[in-house]
């Protein structure tokens, strides 16, 4: 690999994750915050191919040097962002990870209006940890992807973030109620319901899975960015 190839590599690199930062396929990889990051870390690797044109054309003319064959990949990245366009994590990850969910320091309160529109990482801590003090009375509606355990219980999912697809780890609500008959796994739902104080105990760590009593239910098409960000805003 020359030093014109390094640049080619470079730019083209560069401009993968602009176009990933840019658009809605980093979700896919790192939460929304990060954005700005991908942006500049693309501006940077396009500035550096240009940079690196420019000094091998102004340098002294000399044999043409070739970098170690390893330096190929670096392909691999930009084939993986052009190519491979991962699904979010799924059913078949959150059923064997325990859920995530932890005691928020404080609840806000809840907007006016019926029904509230809540995250699953919400509805589930104010359901767990405050015993549904802020949920009383009121109709929530909240969305999420369908999972199910080995009995074929149902939940109602979200991964969480802290930075990126790699930690993301699941807050899971039970389903009771007017629960539709036939549910797919990794399908998305939108219910509306009441709270319920019904919970169970993950059978993966233990944490709490809280419950909702559905009073409707409808599929939805997956949102542009899957993931739960709220528990670490």
């Amino acid at each position: 690999m020359n030093r014109h190839t390094q640049a080619a590599v470079l730019c083209l690199l560069g401009v993968s994750l602009l176009h990933a930062g840019a658009t809605d396929l980093s979700l896919r990889y790192v939460k929304a915050g990060l954005r700005p990051l991908l942006l500049v870390a693309g501006v940077v690797l396009v500035v550096a191919a240009v940079a690196t044109v420019w000094y091998e054309r102004r340098g002294p003319a000399s044999d043409a040097h070739h970098e170690p064959r390893v330096s190929w990949l670096l392909l691999l990245p930009v084939l993986a962002l052009i190519l491979i366009a991962p699904p979010a994590l799924g059913s078949y990850s959150a059923m064997r990870t325990g859920t995530a969910l932890q005691r928020p320091p404080a609840y806000a309160p809840l907007p006016s209006g019926d029904p509230v529109r809540l995250g699953v990482v919400d509805y589930a801590s104010r359901a767990a940890y405050d015993e549904g003090r802020t949920l009383r009375d009121r109709r929530v509606r909240i969305t999420g992807f369908v999972a199910l355990d080995r009995a074929g219980t149902p939940y109602l999912v979200r991964m969480a973030l802290n930075c990126c697809a790699a930690d993301a780890q699941p807050v899971k609500i039970g389903l009771a109620g007017r629960v539709p008959p036939v549910l797919q796994p990794d399908s998305w739902l939108e219910v509306t319901g009441t709270y319920t104080p019904k919970r169970t105990r993950d059978p993966v760590g233990g944490g709490p899975i809280p419950y909702i009593d559905i009073t409707s239910a409808e599929p939805v098409r997956a949102p542009a960015d899957p993931y739960d960000e709220s528990w670490n805003n």
